[in-house]
């Protein structure tokens, strides 16, 4: 079962005397004598099986009526049959629980952690299971072994005697409706076992689990509570006993037996029960090799394992998905022990001691598979540090400290690779801290978290281009103008990256330009377009992505699009972009964004007068065309019958269009709509009397809303390009509402009122844009 063999008996301690049943050992006969008469319908052949293959403390710990019981209970089970379930309301709000059931892998997590699931504390445990073992020492054959005979399909399976006394939580009840939908559930649950669907077995659970942390939310005290562990290698012939006192946690059975399981350690035995108001749990372990625990390494491993999952178990209820944050914080502790040693190790166990650490890293850890598997796996060593020091240190962090601390770090590197190598993991780092805190904080605004990401890549975009500058020069020279003056090269922001907008795993859209046509002033002259074209290419290659998305430098907004080259003088972009060039329509619109933000301040500038020269020119917008480029849209990018909170109508690129195309058609005869921010702008449009303000506040809302759902999905999914809603009715759609902060004590009533406020803007959206322009 489970984890291997599972035998959980009383401790005896817990039982006086009289009520203590023992008996010394009886053979398999004696045995058959005593039990036939309690059970006289149950064939003999599966009679002797139970009693030869169940291990023996099992008959020491019952009376012989409670084991003709089982038996009856096991005599029902069939391959289409998996479990019997029995329950029986005792005194004081507490009830036992008896399951009889087949053997399965990682069983004893699963029924664990669904009696958590239904809201059932349990306060003791007797788990038994069949052990081969025991059927030599019992059997009173003269060759030791009595061979079972063919009997009817699954009579002959190893089988398992559950007996748990279990106390529902306050607002949990164990009524004859909840006992049944229980009961249901172990059957279903185990055929999912049967099948070998372990992982859908697994998630059923998890679902049922986070359902009922949801209601246990803010039952984290902030205190640590002290956890007693103690090894014993000497009462045991064959396990070492690992005895933990603490207070009860949620789901702690379910999250150690998995984590155990994780590390290859079996369990042989185990008991748990209530003693002097903590729980002890009892567990009889060896190693894969079916040995004992000796090495002392091993056993401060599997110490630090129970202490902190003991922990992090008080604060599952902060995280927005629990069992994800469970999963990874197990992983996470792995890398640290491992990776740290010493006065390391014991400063990375002292910040684990802060009461304040375990509910953030409950956020942050469940806050999606990608998130920990792409990104805090690897940063794992700064983790634990920066939750330390995130409270003092602010969300944005000024751009001269930002630049003084990357050119420290660069500086000291001695080869170009080395100089690439520091900005990265400088720039992951800092990524890591705004994201982190954006995650643990949910009051910070999406205005701050976008300017401290825009600050972050400014700063990295003009190192970078420095040291890809120091590298050509080597080679070729500085580029000269055709006059021998220095020929300036700036670069421009699009996009969210201009507008200031960036979110998580948003794209940084840039727009390379030069002064002009010359050469290099090196031994290995070369023209400034390829000068040019190298620097680009050095530039995109030297500031690495760890996947698309996640600080991807695109460069597809450049004249002509791919087609084109990486960078342009300046005179071919004022020549593009112009009323008689090739700029499309969409062009002129996707030109509002751009902003200076590395690079020649002087050539910047003039590359963004050209902008308002052209944009705001007072030349009419072709807004049938416009209509019929969002029309396209949504007939190629959305599918039917889904929500693309991007491109789907009322999506945030129909506050972005309709903003954008308002800036054009009336920014020649008002200045303050001349910005790439599209709050700034929409703040303009309302002063200026084009957009009402109930209609501005609205749409103000909605994009706020649609970004923190855009910034949500992608962290969940760490694809930049999937924003298409979940179904409202799914696990993802609950996890969802509760990483973007709809965390009511029922998740299921979070989710719709996340599914009616996605309603509500995205339809105030649409009506306002259709208003505006006419529908798409």
């Amino acid at each position: 079962m489970g984890i291997y063999p599972y035998n959980v008996p009383h401790n005896e301690a817990a039982f006086s005397p009289d009520e203590q049943y023992t008996r010394q050992a009886m053979t398999t006969d004696e045995l058959l004598t005593t039990l036939r008469p309690l059970c006289p319908d149950v064939d003999e052949t599966l009679l002797r099986d139970f009693i030869v293959r169940m291990d023996r403390d099992y008959f020491d710990r019952f009376p012989p009526d409670e084991i003709a019981r089982h038996v009856r209970l096991a005599a029902r089970l069939t391959p289409e049959h998996l479990c019997e379930v029995a329950i029986t309301e005792q005194r004081d709000r507490r009830f036992e629980l008896i399951l009889v059931a087949y053997d399965y892998f990682s069983e004893f997590a699963t029924i664990c952690g669904l009696l958590s699931a239904f809201g059932l504390n349990i306060e003791e445990g007797q788990i038994y299971t069949f052990t081969e073992a025991a059927s030599a020492a019992r059997t009173s054959s003269p060759g030791g072994f009595r061979p079972r005979p063919k009997t009817r399909p699954g009579a002959s399976r190893k089988k398992i005697v559950d007996v748990f006394r279990v106390q529902p939580v306050s607002g949990a009840s164990l009524g004859p409706e909840e006992q049944q939908r229980l009961a249901s559930e172990l059957g279903s649950v185990l055929g999912l076992l049967d099948a070998g669907q372990f992982e859908e077995a697994r998630h059923v659970v998890n679902r049922h689990l986070v359902e009922q942390l949801g209601k246990r939310r803010g039952s984290f005290s902030g205190l640590l509570h002290p956890v007693q562990i103690a090894f014993d290698n000497g009462q045991s012939p064959t396990d070492t006993i690992m005895d933990i006192r603490s207070d009860d946690t949620p789901a702690f059975l379910y999250a150690f037996a998995n984590a155990l399981a994780m590390r290859n350690v079996y369990i042989a035995k185990a008991q748990f029960e209530i003693e002097h108001g903590k729980l002890h749990d009892r567990f009889y372990v060896r190693n894969r090799y079916g040995q004992k625990l000796t090495d002392p390494a091993d056993q401060q491993q599997l110490r630090l394992t129970a202490v902190l999952i003991k922990q992090f178990t008080h604060a599952l209820t902060w995280a927005p998905d629990p069992t994800k944050a469970l999963e990874a914080f197990d992983q996470f502790l792995d890398l640290t022990v491992q990776a740290t040693k010493g006065k390391a190790q014991q400063q990375a166990l002292a910040l684990l001691g802060d009461k304040k650490t375990f509910p953030l890293l409950a956020r942050l850890l469940g806050a999606s598979d990608f998130l920990w598997e792409d990104f805090l796996r690897r940063q794992h060593g700064n983790l634990l540090p920066l939750l330390q020091d995130y409270r003092d240190a602010p969300l944005i962090k000024p751009k001269a400290s930002l630049r003084k601390e990357l050119d420290r770090l660069v500086d000291r590197a001695k080869t170009d690779e080395a100089r690439k190598e520091a900005l990265n993991r400088f720039k992951d780092r800092e990524l890591f801290r705004i994201d982190m805190k954006h995650i643990v904080e949910p009051s910070t605004s999406l205005a701050d978290f976008s300017l401290a990401l825009t600050e972050l890549a400014e700063v990295i975009a003009d190192r970078s281009l420095q040291d890809c500058q120091a590298k050509l020069h080597k080679q070729y020279g500085a580029p000269r103008l055709t006059n021998k003056k220095p020929c300036p090269f700036a670069i421009l922001g699009m996009g969210k990256f201009g507008g200031r907008e960036l979110g998580y795993a948003s794209d940084i859209e840039v727009l390379f330009v030069y002064g002009g046509p010359g050469h290099t002033s090196g031994k290995q002259s070369i023209e400034n377009s390829e000068y040019f074209e190298r620097l680009a290419q050095e530039l995109l290659q030297w500031i690495e992505a760890k996947q698309e998305g996640i600080f991807h430098i695109d460069v597809r907004l450049r004249p002509h699009g791919g087609k084109g080259s990486l960078t342009n003088p300046l005179d071919e972009i004022a020549s593009y972009y112009s009323d008689k060039g090739l700029a499309a329509p969409f062009e002129r619109q996707a030109l509002i964004k751009l902003r200076h933000v590395a690079g020649d301040a002087a050539l910047g500038k003039q590359v963004e007068a050209h902008r308002d020269r052209f944009v705001y020119s007072g030349a009419p917008w072709d807004l049938a065309t416009a209509l019929d480029l969002r029309r396209q849209q949504l007939k190629q990018l959305v599918e039917p019958g889904t929500v693309n909170v991007k491109l789907s109508p009322g999506g945030v690129i129909d506050i972005e269009y309709a903003v954008q195309y308002l800036q054009v058609m009336h920014g020649h005869r008002h200045v303050s709509l001349r910005t790439p921010n599209t709050m700034q702008a929409l703040a303009g449009l309302v002063e200026c009397g084009i957009v009402s303000r109930q209609d501005g506040e609205n749409l103000r809302k909605a994009y706020f809303f649609i970004r923190m759902l855009i910034d949500g999905l992608r962290m969940v999914r760490g694809n930049a390009k999937d924003l298409v809603l979940p179904p409202n009715d799914s696990d993802e759609f609950i996890f969802l509402a509760r990483r973007v902060g709809y965390t009511t004590e029922d998740w299921q009533a979070g989710a719709r009122h996340l599914q009616t406020d996605i309603e509500q803007h995205m339809g105030a959206t649409k009506r306002f844009f259709e208003q505006m322009f006419g529908t798409p």
